[in-house]
């Protein structure tokens, strides 16, 4: 994933493995096998995915697309690369690290970019969606998905109270600020329009079900797996496993102490270059 300190997020250390066994599972899987599905039925020969973390749509494209459909995918972060390439896919594809504000592609290379929950990360959208158009072929499509508002998404925002709890006079602010922070349908439009898109683009509110066998998975997943770690390490490096067990007791008040169920819900983009 892409963008940047508490501006500019790390996906490091141990976060891209805590990541891909307890968040992917958790969140990213229904939205991955969604989007390789509309990929799939897309006429290209080529493909490029941003802000790939640690895999989990590239391995759903490497299963839905033909395998004449050449995939590179990229990230900002090498070890979420990393990640992503020791679990590997079924079929070759090619990691890249690229940062998708000056993406190292000549103009019109790809049929389609496709991105997934990556799009929030970008500290310039604008420019990011500009790129993006420029290494789009005449008639390619960029589809892409965000998450929407905090309140939507139960585990986040049982996860973000609980923090406020823990650290009432700063608290921790990064799933409300960066993964559910960029939710408003008219933002998108206008960032799409500002990098160049004058297609009116598709957006469809995708809601799903986020499910784990307690509410365990849905802590750690959170706050070890994702850069709200470093934020709650910045506060206090003691603290994380406090952190992690407020989480876990605010998910069992919410949803029981047995297998946890909750609501998570998407914004699926699509328009054509």
């Amino acid at each position: 994933m892409q963008a940047g300190s508490e501006l500019r997020p790390q996906f490091s250390g141990s976060v891209p493995e805590v990541y891909d066994k307890y968040l992917v599972p958790l969140i990213f899987e229904p939205y991955a096998i969604d989007l390789a599905e509309r990929a799939a039925a897309l006429p290209i020969t080529n493909i490029l995915e941003l802000a790939a973390g640690t895999g989990v749509l590239t391995r759903r494209l490497a299963m839905a697309l033909p395998g004449s459909v050449f995939i590179i995918a990229t990230d900002l972060s090498q070890p979420m690369l990393d990640q992503a390439a020791s679990v590997g896919t079924r079929r070759p594809v090619e990691w890249r690290q690229a940062d998708a504000l000056a993406l190292p592609f000549d103009k019109a290379s790809f049929d389609a970019v496709v991105c997934q929950f990556g799009v929030m990360f970008f500290p310039d959208k604008a420019r990011a969606f500009a790129e993006i158009r420029r290494v789009l072929r005449r008639g390619g499509v960029l589809l892409f998905n965000t998450w929407d508002r905090i309140e939507d998404n139960e585990f986040a925002q049982a996860v973000n109270d609980a923090l406020v709890e823990v650290f009432p006079a700063n608290p921790p602010r990064f799933l409300a600020r960066l993964p559910h922070g960029y939710h408003d349908i008219e933002t998108l439009r206008r960032d799409l329009s500002a990098g160049g898109f004058s297609a009116v683009p598709e957006i469809l509110t995708l809601p799903a079900r986020s499910r784990a066998a307690s509410a365990h998975v849905p802590a750690v997943a959170y706050c070890q797996g994702t850069p709200l770690r470093g934020e709650i390490e910045a506060r206090d490096p003691a603290k994380l496993l406090t952190a992690t067990a407020a989480a876990e007791a605010a998910l069992e008040q919410r949803f029981g102490t047995a297998a946890v169920d909750g609501r998570i819900q998407a914004h699926v983009v699509s328009v054509e270059c």
